[in-house]
């Protein structure tokens, strides 16, 4: 059921399934993607007994900035406080948290900064924001972020601008080169790119990443807070498609050392970028070891 809420800056919207009084998990997507993405995963979990709720990011679908004078930003912090305030705006406690490509980033982001309240964190798809622009990247990763260089261009973002359709179609068939999906399932999602602030968010995401735009700075001291921040003690799961041809499955290795509680990360054979529409089951086994190890941790 789609509904929405507001928080400080946003109107989210979100579609929610399942009974209020059951356990509560955050599904949060990338780019370029909506919460569609999810509905498997989500038909499988309800019989199991959750309550899913899927926003829509910044820049997508139905979700609106409530002032015009808010900075678009895309930068990583904003959508992980963007998670924070969504779950404030329900009054949720404790949740467990999933998230892909730019969800997944933005997920760690809001464990990071809250990890009292996140039950376990399952990461799908993510460089852990190694796209930030002192990180050092081997040429094979480099050359697949071609299109973030792309975005820094006006060329880039001109042609995001104009067909952002046939851009991101584009992207769903190079990242995920073994995945068939036909044209309903794109223009399903391809809807949600229609949000009049989808281009100003994306380009600004991958311009800020990369160090050729300005953050807002309502986000400084959350910034200041993640760059103290050692370790997360929080049960978390990273999956990653062994044929990602946008996040590289190396990009996730050798990051055992940040995270101080129960940690495991699975590179999926034959599955691309999207492991979520790929693989469904797979997301679903993964958030149920997590829901079992939160529960012995009680």
């Amino acid at each position: 059921m789609l509904k929405t809420t507001q928080t400080p800056n946003l109107e989210i919207a979100y579609e929610e399934n399942g009974s209020p009084s059951s356990s509560s998990i955050i599904f949060v997507h990338g780019f370029p993607d909506d919460v569609h993405t999810w509905d498997a995963v989500v038909r499988e979990l309800l019989p199991a007994g959750y309550r899913t709720l899927a926003p829509y990011v910044r820049g997508f679908g139905p979700t609106r900035f409530l002032e015009p004078s808010t900075p678009r930003s895309g930068q990583m912090v904003a959508l992980g406080c963007d998670i924070l305030e969504f779950v404030d705006s329900l009054k949720l406690q404790r949740f467990m948290l999933v998230g892909h490509d730019w969800g997944a980033d933005a997920a760690l982001i809001a464990a990071c900064l809250a990890p009292q309240r996140i039950r376990g964190l399952l990461l799908l798809a993510t460089d852990y924001y190694s796209s930030d622009s002192h990180y050092p990247l081997s040429w094979e990763q480099a050359r697949a972020y071609w299109y973030q260089w792309f975005f820094n261009m006006e060329r880039g973002r001109n042609l995001l601008e104009q067909d952002r359709f046939g851009l991101c179609r584009w992207l769903w068939q190079a990242w995920s080169p073994n995945w068939q999906f036909d044209d309903e399932t794109y223009a399903q999602t391809a809807r949600a790119f229609e949000n009049p602030d989808f281009v100003e968010v994306a380009i600004h995401s991958y311009r800020y990443s990369s160090g050729n735009a300005a953050p807002d700075p309502r986000y400084a001291s959350s910034e200041k807070r993640l760059a103290d921040i050692s370790s997360l003690p929080v049960p978390t799961t990273v999956l990653h498609g062994a044929q990602d041809g946008a996040t590289l499955p190396q990009a996730s290795a050798g990051r055992e050392a940040f995270f101080s509680d129960p940690y495991a990360r699975h590179v999926i054979a034959g599955v691309g970028h999207f492991i979520q529409r790929e693989r469904p089951g797979v997301v679903v086994e993964a958030v149920l070891q997590l829901a079992r190890r939160a529960q012995k941790g009680r």
